[in-house]
């Protein structure tokens, strides 16, 4: 074991987009704190935020029909689309700056400009649609969303989806062409090699094994180096801990009161990945279905073109999974180790609710590769078994605790747990997450940094025009973001067009 010790401003523990978010933003609101960054792993952007471990999708609620609910009445209520896609227009305001100031370069290897369509069958889910579609259009955020229910139309829109489609029942989409795929494990790098430009320190192969407060309110974390094996001593004034699933048993070492009566629940992901590179050049969208009865918000299957190191792909999923890690690099012991007595209620409580969806896991599992493309094949009628493989993707540890709802519920957004004194905070949960990691980190700064928070304003809003205003209310000013933004990101005359 060494004895070394060493004090910092900051240290970020993981670095996948959150961290690699939040130390942007530090770095150029006070470039003269010191900032070190732990990860397990052998480099940035391996786990979550890796880019065959999630959708790529930006979600900005284009197409997602999770993020709109039927009420009873029969209207649609699309106010947590309104924030979902408030938010990623910060994180896209964030990214512009960073180019237009050089920070990072060459927009085009981790944005791409790419149409977001909702797709329906039936005549129950068409006539839910619809109404969606004209709760949505009228709104300036969703400008240049379209309706078709007609065949042909379609046929134009994704033909990959309507060659060979026997079926009667009707058939519906929405299209918006101001969508976005984005690799986040291409923006992470990117944002980690600029860090590293600034003197931030990145340990790499890196485990925070254990932390404690000190006497004057500082964290102290031990962190082993996985090559050597050594034992080193970090202190910090504040600590993030952005671990993707590792952030909760971080969180409970950490012992603040704010982390208990917590647990997770992990979900594994699956997607068919076509190897066939004429099938792959039939398709351009990212097209999102409904969730099936029963099956978990993050399980709404989407047929998807990724762009991948400058290739074009064609992914189909999510299946979901059941593996006890918390991380695809995890270990099997995962969830029962944070399983601790003051979340074992929460637990046991959350349990009893969720037998469904503990049955639809199960059921997932135990599908065989045809099952799957049956699946597929409600999506693309023709799909054959030998031009789709199947691929592993992330983990992601869905939060429970305790709501006004009732003991252990399931959560399926993201969450940021604090300290009172805000010398610590931790991200927990999944999706949207990566998309809105500008906004996540924005809310830890408040959080955490309320002190600093009127002196930054001036810099926070020459990156992020928007901050501190309801985009809802100044149409001009969505017209304005649009335009700069799918300029300054390479986004295409489409949305220049749009929003014009």
């Amino acid at each position: 074991m060494s004895n070394r010790q060493t004090k910092t401003d900051v240290i970020l523990i993981g670095a996948g987009i959150m961290s690699a978010t939040l130390g942007s933003l530090l770095k150029e609101l006070v470039p003269d704190w010191e900032i070190t960054v732990f990860e397990k792993l052998a480099n940035a952007g391996e786990e979550s935020s890796n880019e065959w471990n999630n959708a790529g999708t930006g979600h900005a609620a284009l197409c997602e029909l999770n993020y709109t609910v039927e009420k009873p009445d029969g209207s649609i209520d699309i106010s947590k689309a309104i924030n979902v896609n408030e938010q990623f227009q910060v994180s896209r305001q964030f990214w512009s700056y960073l180019v237009d100031s050089n920070l990072i370069r060459n927009p085009q290897d981790f944005i791409m400009p790419l149409p977001h369509m909702s797709l329906v069958q039936g005549e129950q889910n068409v006539s839910f649609l619809k109404r969606r579609y004209e709760a949505m259009s009228n709104n300036p955020l969703f400008q240049g969303m379209e309706f078709s229910d007609n065949p042909e139309k379609l046929m134009e829109w994704i033909p990959l989806i309507m060659q060979e489609r026997t079926s009667n029942e009707p058939i519906a989409a929405t299209k918006i062409d101001s969508g976005t795929d984005v690799n986040f494990g291409a923006l992470t790098r990117m944002m980690f090699d600029h860090l590293k430009s600034k003197n931030v320190e990145i340990k790499y192969k890196h485990s925070v094994n254990n932390m404690k407060r000190t006497r004057d309110g500082s964290w102290e974390l031990k962190v082993q180096n996985l090559d050597s094996g050594t034992v080193e001593r970090h202190t910090a004034k504040f600590v993030f801990i952005g671990g993707g699933g590792g952030s909760l048993h971080l969180l409970q070492k950490s012992g603040i009161p704010e982390g208990k009566h917590i647990g997770g629940f992990p979900v594994s992901g699956l997607f068919m990945v076509c190897n066939n590179p004429d099938i792959v050049a039939q398709h351009h969208a990212k097209v999102y279905g409904k969730a099936p009865v029963g099956a978990p918000p993050m399980s709404v299957p989407h047929l998807d073109t990724r762009f991948i190191d400058n290739k074009k792909s064609l992914l189909f999923g999510p299946f979901a999974g059941f593996s006890p890690k918390f991380l695809k690099t995890g270990s099997v012991f995962d969830l029962i180790t944070s399983v601790k007595p003051n979340n074992l209620v929460t637990m046991l409580a959350s349990g009893a609710k969720n037998v469904p969806l503990t049955k639809y896991l199960i059921q997932q599992v135990m599908l065989s590769k045809e099952k799957r493309m049956e699946e597929l094949r409600e999506f693309v009628p023709n799909a054959k078994s030998e031009d789709w493989d199947l691929l592993v993707a992330g983990q992601r540890v869905q939060v429970i605790k305790d709501t006004p709802a009732g003991k252990g519920t399931l959560q399926f957004g993201t969450e940021v747990i604090s300290a009172a004194d805000g010398s610590i905070a931790a991200l927990l949960g999944a999706s949207p997450g990566a998309s809105t990691a500008v906004s996540v980190m924005l809310e830890v700064m408040n959080r955490c940094f309320p002190q600093y928070m009127k002196e930054w304003e001036p810099k926070i809003k020459e990156m992020i025009p928007s901050y501190g205003v309801s985009l809802l209310k100044k149409p001009e000013l969505i017209r304005e973001i649009h335009a700069s933004t799918a300029r300054t990101l390479g986004l295409g005359e489409k949305e220049l067009q749009l929003a014009r």
